[in-house]
């Protein structure tokens, strides 16, 4: 039987429309219970603090005007919120080429005012320091640049590193930094002082209510429990430190990020993330593990990659590190809280916190769509992790001594510490 070619096209053009039909059909209805679960869990309330004890921590460079406009008061309210007998602030400052200083010195004034504990430690030392310090052969964190490279001196020159030179990693000396502000936890134990929970917060906008929400994640049972966070929104910002439930990073960088079907469906419901690891701005911690013990003269720290692996292009962020070293990451799990979100200035965080349910019938239809379409058409992550991989492998064929039980956290960059911040190598 022979099908005319008008009757063809008749035919043709029925399928097309009755897929179409069917295909704005299934996409309402999806966003519809998306919208539905999103706004049943957002519609609960935060609950008290309670009688927790928490110690609240912070690093800081170069931030001054976020932490004047929004950061120093919501601390102050928070550590208030708390209790004055249930919360430590311990907050540093390193070599800011801004007067955040003054902003913390005003913080540490006004937390001394309330009679609240806490520790503010303002160092001199700069990043130009770091960089020009002389290197010994035990000196760990260093790696050699692997080719000749410029980096922005100001808004007009440029300056250059030569290939070969040593200079000092970013990430080890970011995590001997958060070491530094994890001293005052162990300084309170020896005075029978011990906290339930650990919340790092970066310089990010945030109000009491996130860090209530934050901290009731699971009803409190977690490894760790993260927020999510906005620099410029709609965009995630913190891809560097956060990995689904199968250790991938962000699929993308707009909602619902995910690769793993297990993270994303939470997501989707507006439920606890199961993640790998996370930082987000925000993020909260089970106290014991960091705790000195008597079978354990040294709790979970933070920590770099080695610099052996380093030197073969690799990079991985204290922030995810700390979660692979966690021995309560397997245990109870770690979260992203999707009902907690911060951001880096103020238009950010209103953007993700306006009026209805976030994120909008628009931004749920076109972003299950696009990663349904990444992840069909594998145009993310494959490339990345099979060179991450090989160079893992080859590092550990190094010896029975190399092995990094956070291969997960690892990235294919190099990242060094400069005298005005720090940059790709």
């Amino acid at each position: 039987m022979i099908i005319r070619p008008r009757v063809q096209r008749l035919i043709l053009n029925r399928i097309i429309k009755s897929s179409l039909v069917l295909f704005v059909l299934w996409t309402t209805l999806e966003v519809l219970s998306i919208r539905r679960a999103l706004t049943f869990e957002a519609s609960k309330p935060p609950p008290p603090f309670g009688n927790q004890k928490i110690f609240i921590a912070s690093l800081h460079w170069t931030d001054e005007r976020v932490l004047r406009e929004y950061w120093v008061p919501a601390v102050r309210q928070l550590a208030q919120d708390i209790g004055r007998g249930n919360v430590f602030v311990s907050v540093l400052e390193s070599g800011s080429l801004d007067d955040t200083k003054g902003a913390l010195r005003d913080l540490d004034d006004q937390l001394t005012e309330l009679g609240i504990d806490h520790r503010v430690v303002l160092d001199e030392t700069t990043h130009l320091d770091e960089v020009t310090q002389a290197r010994d052969a035990n000196n760990k964190g260093w790696v050699q640049m692997p080719a000749t490279k410029s980096y922005r001196q100001n808004w007009t020159d440029w300056f250059e590193l030569q290939k070969d030179s040593w200079v000092p990693r970013r990430i080890p000396y970011l995590a001997r930094l958060r070491n530094q502000v994890m001293e005052p936890l162990h300084q309170q134990q020896t005075k029978g002082i011990t906290y339930d929970k650990i919340l790092w917060l970066n310089d990010v906008v945030f109000t009491t209510a996130d860090v209530q929400t934050l901290l009731a994640t699971r009803e409190g049972d977690y490894a760790a429990a993260c927020a999510l966070d906005f620099k410029q929104a709609p965009h995630f910002y913190d891809s560097f430190a956060t990995r689904d439930a199968q250790g991938h990073a962000p699929l993308t960088d707009t909602w619902p990020f995910f690769r793993s079907a297990r993270s994303r469906n939470a997501l989707l419901r507006g439920q606890p993330i199961p993640v790998a690891s996370c930082w987000n701005g925000m993020v909260v911690f089970d106290a014991q593990p960091f705790y000195h013990t008597r079978s354990s003269s040294s709790g979970l720290a933070f920590r770099g990659i080695p610099d052996t692996l380093a030197r073969k292009h690799v990079e991985a962020s204290e922030c995810c590190l700390v979660h692979a070293d966690n021995p309560l990451s397997a245990a109870k799990g770690v979260w992203v809280n999707p009902n907690v979100r911060v951001g880096y200035n103020g238009t950010a965080y209103e953007a993700v916190h306006h009026a209805g349910t976030w994120p909008s019938a628009y931004a749920i239809a076109t972003g299950v769509w696009r990663n349904r379409l990444v992840r069909w058409l594998r145009l993310a992550g494959a490339r990345v992790d099979r060179v991450v991989g090989e160079k893992l492998r080859e590092w550990e064929r190094g010896g029975p001594a190399d092995a990094e039980p956070g291969a997960f956290c690892l990235i294919d960059e190099m990242q060094v510490l400069l005298w005005n911040g720090w940059g790709h190598a």
